[in-house]
C-alpha cells in the first residue's frame, strides 16, 4: 500500500476525538459493567464482519481501549484497508474485561463509520478502474473527498477515504483557494466578471496558493482558465459539457467534475477526460459497515 495511502490519522486528533467519544458514551462511568462484572475479571473478544467490505480505522479503535485500559491487547488479524468478508475476524481483544465492554460500542461506532467510508469511496474507485491514460498522457480520473465530513471527525474520515482507494481535497479552509457559488455570488453584486474574480483572487493571496474557481457553463470555463485559474470546478455539468470544457482547457489546468456523482454516473464522468471527480456523498452519506464485538468465553 502506498506510503501516503497508509499513513494514519494524526494520534493528537485521534486521542481528542476519542476521549470526547468515551464522555459522551459515559465509558468511565459505565453502571451496567460496574454492576456485573467485577474490577479485576480478564477476558478475551474479537471483532467480526457482518458483511463485507473495506476495514478501516483501527488505529482509532485501539486508541478507545487504551484510554480505558493500557494493558488492554488490541491485536488486529487483518490491516486497515483490507477487503472483508462477511465472517471475517478482523480484530482479537484481550485483557481487563472492564475496559473492554465499557470501550466496545465506541470502538465499534468509530469502526462502523470509517468502513463505511472506505467501502463507498472503494465502490466509486473500482467503478472506474480499468480506464486508460488519456491521449496526452495524463491519468485518468482521480476519485476525491470534500470539506462535507462530520464535524470533528474530518482527519479519521479523510485516512477512510485514502484506505478506499481516493484522494484527498484541501483539509480547510486556509489550505487553498476554491471560490465558490457564494463568492461568486458576491463578488457579481460588485460587477466582478469570473475572469476579474479570478485575477482579484491572485492579487491578494501568496504565489504558493493555486486558484480553483466553480463554474456552470462553457463560457465560464473559458474566461477563468482565460485568467489563470489553476483549476477549475465542473458543478453540475452534464457529461457531454465537461467533455467540451476538457477539450477547451487542453490541460492548461486541473479540471474537477463535481455534484451528480453516484456509481450509475461515475464513469461516464471519468470517460470525459476530467483531472478530479469530488464526492460528497463518500464522507456525508456513507452508510456503516455492519461489525459486531463478541466475547470468547
Amino acid at each position: 500500500m502506498p506510503e501516503e495511502t497508509s499513513r494514519p490519522p494524526d494520534p493528537k486528533i485521534v486521542q481528542r476525538v476519542v476521549e470526547a467519544a468515551l464522555l459522551e458514551d459515559g465509558a468511565r462511568s459505565d453502571v451496567t459493567t460496574k454492576a456485573v462484572v467485577p474490577e479485576g475479571q480478564a477476558g478475551r473478544a474479537v471483532i467480526i464482519a457482518k458483511e463485507g467490505g473495506v476495514l478501516a480505522g483501527l488505529p482509532v479503535a485501539e486508541a478507545t481501549f487504551a484510554a480505558l485500559d493500557a494493558t488492554v491487547q488490541f491485536v488486529p488479524l487483518v490491516p486497515d484497508g483490507s477487503i472483508i468478508s462477511r465472517g471475517d475476524r478482523l480484530v482479537g481483544i484481550e485483557g481487563a474485561l472492564p475496559a473492554i465492554l465499557s470501550g466496545e460500542r465506541v470502538a465499534l461506532n468509530f469502526l462502523q463509520q470509517l468502513s463505511g467510508v472506505a467501502t463507498a469511496t472503494n465502490e466509486l474507485v473500482e467503478a472506474v478502474a480499468g480506464l486508460h491514460a488519456r491521449p496526452d498522457g495524463r491519468a485518468p480520473a482521480r476519485i476525491i473527498d470534500t470539506r462535507k465530513t462530520t464535524p470533528g471527525l474530518r482527519e479519521l474520515e479523510r485516512y477512510a477515504v485514502r484506505l478506499g482507494g481516493g484522494q484527498n481535497h484541501r483539509f480547510n479552509l486556509s489550505d487553498g483557494v476554491l471560490i465558490k457559488d457564494n463568492h461568486i455570488a458576491a463578488a457579481r453584486d460588485r460587477d466582478l466578471s469570473i475572469g476579474q474574480i479570478v485575477e482579484l483572487a491572485r492579487r491578494n493571496v501568496s504565489h504558493t496558493f493555486r486558484v480553483e474557481i466553480e463554474v456552470t457553463t462553457r463560457e465560464e470555463a473559458r474566461e477563468a482558465v482565460g485568467a489563470g485559474a489553476d483549476a477549475i470546478l465542473l458543478d453540475n455539468m452534464s457529461a457531454a459539457e465537461m467533455r467540451l470544457v476538457v477539450e477547451d482547457v487542453a490541460g492548461r489546468a486541473i479540471t474537477e467534475a463535481s455534484g451528480g456523482v453516484s456509481l450509475d454516473t461515475v464513469r461516464e464522468i471519468a470517460e470525459t477526460g476530467v483531472d478530479l471527480i469530488s464526492v460528497g456523498g463518500i464522507t456525508h452519506s456513507a452508510p456503516a459497515l455492519d461489525l459486531s464485538m463478541e466475547l470468547e468465553t
